[in-house]
C-alpha cells in the first residue's frame, strides 16, 4: 500500500480520529481512555518504524564498510540488509493499513453519531476493523524477529572467528620472529563490534512495535467486553419485549361485548 497524504501524517494529527476523540470527550464516554490508548500505540509504532528506516542507512554502511576491508562477513551482511530492507518495507505497508483502518473507522463513528446520537458509540470499536491487521503485523513480526535473532548471530559468530583467525596468524609470525605469543585474550576488533550494531537496534524496533500491537490487541478487546457487558442477550431483550406486551395487555381497558339484536330477552 502505498503511503499517501493521509496515512503519511501521525494519526494523532488526523482531522477525522481527532473529531471523534472530541465527541467522546464531551460526553464523558467510558470508551475515551482506551480509545485514546490505542491511538498512542498507533503513534509509538510509527516513531519506532521511522527509526528503524534510518537504521536501514546505518546497516547499508557497515555492509560497505565491509565489502572495502574485504571482511569475511560481508556475504552474511549482504544478505540479511536485503532480508531486513524488505521486513521494513513489509511493515511500513502494513501500518500504513492500520492507520488508514483507524482513519474510516473514525469517519464511520462520526457520521453514526451525528446521525442517533451517542449511543451509536456505546460500542465504538464495532467502527474499526483493525483487528485483523493488528494480528497480521504481530504473526509477521514474531517471523521477522526469529530470523533476525539467527542473523545477528551468524554475523557476530563469523566476525568473531575472523578476529580470532587474525589472532592466530599474528602469534605464528611472532613465533617465527622468535617472540613469544600472546596470551591475553582481546575484545574482537573494533570492525567486528561495530558491525551488529545497527542489526541489533533494527531487532530491538522490531521488538517494540511488537510489543505496541500485543498492547493495542488488549485494549481493543476491552473496549469490545465494555461493550458487550451494556448490549443485553437476544433472550434478555426478547424476554424484556414479552413483559412490556403482556404489561400493555393488562393495562388495556377491557371492552363489553355487545349483545346481538336478535338476543332473546
Amino acid at each position: 500500500m502505498a503511503k499517501t497524504k493521509t496515512t503519511a501524517e501521525p494519526i494523532l494529527e488526523n482531522e477525522h480520529v481527532k473529531e471523534l476523540l472530541a465527541i467522546l470527550r464531551e460526553n464523558n464516554s467510558p470508551s475515551t481512555k482506551d480509545f485514546l490508548a490505542v491511538l498512542h500505540h498507533v503513534g509509538a509504532m510509527e516513531k519506532q518504524l521511522d527509526a528503524a528506516v534510518k537504521e536501514l542507512a546505518a546497516m547499508r554502511q557497515e555492509l560497505r564498510t565491509a565489502q572495502e576491508q574485504n571482511h569475511p562477513v560481508k556475504t552474511a551482511l549482504q544478505k540479511a540488509v536485503i532480508v531486513m530492507q524488505g521486513q521494513v518495507l513489509d511493515l511500513r505497508d502494513k501500518l500504513a493499513e492500520l492507520k488508514q483502518s483507524v482513519i474510516d473507522g473514525c469517519k464511520n463513528a462520526v457520521t453514526a453519531f451525528k446521525e442517533t446520537g451517542i449511543s451509536a458509540l456505546d460500542n465504538v470499536a464495532r467502527f474499526f476493523k483493525v483487528r485483523p491487521t493488528l494480528e497480521a503485523m504481530r504473526d509477521m513480526l514474531t517471523k521477522d524477529i526469529q530470523y533476525d535473532d539467527k542473523a545477528i548471530a551468524k554475523i557476530e559468530a563469523i566476525s568473531t572467528e575472523y578476529h580470532q583467525a587474525g589472532r592466530h596468524l599474528k602469534n605464528m609470525g611472532r613465533v617465527m620472529l622468535g617472540r613469544e605469543a600472546a596470551q591475553e585474550v582481546k575484545q574482537p576488533g573494533k570492525l567486528a563490534a561495530v558491525i551488529p550494531a545497527p542489526f541489533r537496534a533494527e531487532r530491538s524496533h522490531f521488538s517494540s512495535i511488537k510489543s505496541h500491537i500485543e498492547k493495542s490487541l488488549n485494549t481493543l478487546a476491552r473496549l469490545e467486553e465494555r461493550a458487550a457487558e451494556k448490549k443485553p442477550s437476544i433472550r434478555e431483550a426478547l424476554a424484556t419485549h414479552n413483559e412490556k406486551i403482556a404489561q400493555a395487555q393488562k393495562d388495556a381497558p377491557t371492552t363489553e361485548r355487545p349483545r346481538p339484536v336478535n338476543a332473546e330477552r
